[in-house]
């Protein structure tokens, strides 16, 4: 496993400077962007990831093939919470199956919620993270800085990945979902029919159960005129019975023209 460390001050680190010193050639490094301050006093900032020609890293629902991705924030200092935002994926397929997220860069905007407001923020974070060439390895990148940027105009490269993201189900023109559940073997089977316009091309679903303990698998998806549906399982990560909360549900649709982000479903 391959640590990689990378202090931020201000404004940004320099990702290739630290990349070319390293000897061993790292898979991934990592940057710490101060953005900017918001009305409501909460701060705007960034961790941008570059990864080596051919290596991919994960969106936070990874796919079958894939890592999730764990944020660890113990040691941060003035740290009320932190939202992540994550930009529009891309779908991969690695020996016979599917996984989602990012090659090349990506910039994951950050908003900030400070403890004392108008103070600087002291980030110490761990990343967990899987990446991807011929074979699949965990990286720990420990990131460190301060946010302490008084500006309240935008930074152009946060504010792009945030105009990266799905639309939502009403910039889509999408007008709900529904989903069947049954018993499975080993835990739930779905079947999610959300009612939107194509996203363009083939059409992958992603589907998250609203809760960290179960797993759900890859989406079979068909689309009729403005209807998709999507079936997948929903399996526990422990042994028993367990309860789901289908407000809580939430299905990524991912095209070859733009995605759509619908939150919830209603009894079929």
């Amino acid at each position: 496993m391959i640590k990689t460390l990378l202090c931020a001050t201000a404004l940004i680190t320099t990702a290739s400077a630290s990349y070319a010193a390293d000897p061993v050639g790292a898979p991934v490094t990592a940057e710490l962007i101060d953005g900017w301050q918001q009305a409501d006093g909460t701060r705007v900032s960034a961790i941008r990831l570059t990864l080596a020609e051919g290596w991919k890293t994960y969106w936070r629902a990874p796919g079958d093939a894939g890592i999730p991705p764990d944020f660890k924030w113990n040691g941060s200092r003035n740290l009320a919470g932190v939202a992540v935002s994550w930009p529009t994926p891309k779908v991969f397929e690695q020996n016979g199956m599917r996984s989602v997220g990012y090659s090349h860069q990506v910039t994951l905007p950050l908003t900030v919620a400070a403890k004392q407001a108008g103070k600087p923020v002291d980030i110490n974070l761990k990343m967990e993270i899987g990446v991807c060439k011929d074979i699949c390895v965990p990286q720990t990148l420990s990131i460190t800085g301060t946010l302490d940027s008084a500006a309240t105009t935008p930074i152009p490269a946060i504010a792009a990945a945030m105009a990266e993201q799905p639309y939502s189900a009403k910039e889509a023109g999408a007008r709900g979902a529904t989903c069947a559940l049954s018993p499975s073997e080993d835990g739930l089977n779905i079947t999610a029919t959300l009612t939107l316009p194509s996203t363009g091309g083939k059409e992958h679903v992603v589907i998250e159960a609203g809760r960290p303990d179960v797993w759900v698998s890859e989406a079979k998806t068909i689309r009729n005129g403005n209807t998709l549906t999507a079936q997948a399982e929903i399996i526990p990560n422990k042994a028993g019975g367990f309860a789901l909360d289908r407000s809580a549900i939430r299905f990524t649709v991912l095209g070859t023209s733009h995605a759509v982000d619908l939150r919830g479903c209603t009894p079929a």
